[in-house]
């Protein structure tokens, strides 16, 4: 399956796959760090933290990801998701977000905030480490 090929799980995933804290989110995206060129990836959640669905999508830029933010809206209310956690790599191994990451994760704040659902975390991941948007303050 390409990077951009959108991946929606048929089911819910068996307990126990919960995505409790930063740390659960990270081993979940571990896999993006290798890529070589920005992939996008978002894990959506049940109240009870729960995994329900994931979807993929990447432009196959080397520095910049297109949100898909109607996708994201979809799976939302197709999965009846309560939570959102985003994840995208940064193909240079620096983990730093950049000024494009922060808005693009505000803008799926602001898409997600009109339907009650919370975007709990945003990782970056590359071979340089992880970071995370929550951790930093920036969520």
């Amino acid at each position: 399956m390409s990077p951009s090929t959108p991946m929606l799980l048929p089911e819910p995933i068996p307990p126990p796959r919960r995505i409790a804290d930063p740390d659960a989110a990270s081993a979940l995206f571990a896999d993006l760090a290798g890529e070589a060129a920005e992939v996008a990836a978002f894990a959506y959640l049940a109240g009870d933290q729960r995994l329900l669905g994931l979807r993929r999508a990447g432009t196959g830029s080397l520095d910049r990801i297109e949100l898909p933010i109607r996708a994201i809206v979809a799976d939302v209310l197709a999965l009846d998701a309560f939570a959102v956690v985003m994840a995208h790599n940064h193909p240079s191994g620096d983990p730093t977000p950049s000024a494009a990451d922060r808005e693009a994760t505000h803008m799926l704040v602001r898409a997600l905030d009109p339907l009650g659902v919370r975007l709990i975390d945003h990782l970056v991941v590359a071979t340089g480490g992880t970071t995370s948007f929550r951790l930093l303050g920036l969520l």
